[in-house]
């Protein structure tokens, strides 16, 4: 490698090592830090101890952990709870501290983290819409139909398209020049917000995520949408009203959960990109990255028979136990 090169790597090294990103998050309403902080953090807790709860409920119970939904549902929310850590903890630590500073690394690595655990959930909701269109459409064959493998291989095609396309959006935005200190108008380290300082022609980058958050969002849609539409017709030609009572009831919480996630995904894509829109870009980012991974465990579990029922017995064993302790 010629002089030049080695010059150029150390110029571009150097730069990286010193840029600083400073996240103005809700700073230019001081008086309501406090009561965000207070109500972020009641949303954090009860998204971990909700998530968590949730896998551990369906692994405690060996007939909701051997079936497809809550095998996907447990993924859910291990993805929920892995996205809303990426993001919630260093929203928490900006309001209540002065320095509001991230590290260029860190920054980077927050976008990658969050942009991997988003897509995967957008496709972990379309495999929970086929799962549903296989149980309503075709109940006898389910279980052979939604095999042990089958529901794995399509857990793992979430998880690695989701990092195939977190790898691709990072590669390029590391391609981008960035020079000593830049305020990024947001709370988190959102792709156009750290495009918007970067130094260098944006164009390629931006290109990258249009197609790819298109490409996400109507796939998703299409499978979502399509695996419905049988479920409808399948429900409508149903003989007893008992019967499309159940089958709708076991798709609500579902279709609850996408309407609220895609939603507020497609409300981000109507807002303009201007100077005044970005405080309806904090409050929408703010719900799909700190509320959305909240209410999901809350609407399986409120509206769930099986999961209700696995507390209430985990309950009645506490105590129990507690009772044959003290005797």
């Amino acid at each position: 490698m010629n002089t030049s090169k080695l010059s150029a790597l150390w110029d571009q090294e150097n730069q990286t090592t010193s840029v600083i990103f400073i996240l103005l998050g809700f700073s230019e309403y001081p008086d309501l830090e406090v009561p965000l902080f207070l109500v972020f953090l009641t949303i954090y807790t009860i998204t971990v101890l909700g998530n968590l709860g949730m896998i551990a409920i369906i692994r405690v119970n060996t007939k909701l952990h051997n079936t497809p939904m809550y095998f996907f549902l447990s993924h859910l929310s291990f993805v929920d709870f892995c996205y809303s850590t990426v993001v919630t903890p260093k929203l928490l630590e900006n309001l209540i501290l002065e320095d509001r500073t991230i590290s260029f690394s860190g920054c980077i690595m927050q976008f990658f983290f969050a942009c991997t655990f988003v897509v995967t959930e957008t496709y972990m909701l379309a495999v929970m819409a086929y799962d549903r269109f296989v149980a309503v459409c075709n109940p006898l064959t389910y279980t052979v139909a939604m095999s042990p493998k089958l529901c794995s291989v399509l857990v793992g095609a979430s998880y690695s398209w989701g990092l195939i396309c977190s790898l691709t959006l990072t590669y390029f935005l590391l391609r981008l020049s960035f020079k000593g200190v830049n305020i990024i108008n947001n709370f988190v380290c959102e792709h156009a917000a750290i495009v918007a300082v970067s130094y260098s022609d944006p164009y390629i980058s931006q290109q990258i995520i249009f197609v790819s958050a298109t490409f996400n969002e109507i796939s998703s849609l299409v499978i979502i949408l399509t695996s419905y539409i049988f479920i409808f017709i399948t429900v409508i030609k149903m003989p007893s009203i008992g019967g499309r009572s159940k089958a709708f009831s076991t798709c609500a919480s579902h279709l609850t959960a996408i309407s609220i996630f895609h939603g507020t995904i497609l409300f981000l894509y109507c807002v303009p990109n201007t100077k005044n829109s970005w405080l309806m870009v904090k409050v929408a980012s703010v719900f799909y990255t700190v509320v959305i991974p909240m209410l999901n465990p809350l609407i399986y579990s409120l509206r769930n028979k099986d999961v209700k029922a696995t507390v209430r017995n985990l309950i009645s064993l506490t105590i129990l136990t507690k009772e044959s302790s003290n005797v």
